[in-house]
């Protein structure tokens, strides 16, 4: 059994800062692939943020790039998504996800275990 459990969402201003976590337990890998995605209700599931499971590579959403900042922690089986610089639009329910990923980082389908979310609201 595995689970990814985030915190840190909240209520923000506009041009403010939120540290997002997710901590993963169980039967964990710390070979995983993880990342962070992101939902609207009505919209699809949008791609944020990932760290590879072995090179520590980082990908970012073009949406993202420039303001957000993923990191890990394997000793603490531990993601982070620093989020500086926020926009209304980066409004959503933020989602930790983990896996074996070889290819397609940015895809959902390509991760195995996936968090409850953590609410990221941006006001004006």
């Amino acid at each position: 059994q595995v689970q990814l459990v985030e915190s840190g969402g909240g209520l923000v201003q506009a041009g403010g800062s939120l540290r997002l976590s997710c901590t993963a337990s169980g039967r964990t890998s710390s070979s995983w692939t993880m990342g962070w995605f992101r939902q609207v209700p009505g919209k699809e599931r949008e791609f944020v943020a990932t760290i590879r499971r072995s090179s520590g590579r980082t990908y970012y959403a073009d949406s993202v790039k420039g303001r957000f900042t993923i990191s890990r922690d394997n000793a603490k089986n531990t993601v982070y998504l620093q989020m500086n610089s926020l926009k209304l639009e980066d409004t959503a329910a933020y989602v930790c996800a983990a896996g074996a990923v070889s290819r397609s980082y940015d895809q959902g389908n390509e991760y195995n275990y996936w968090g409850q979310g953590t609410q990221v609201t941006v006001s004006s």
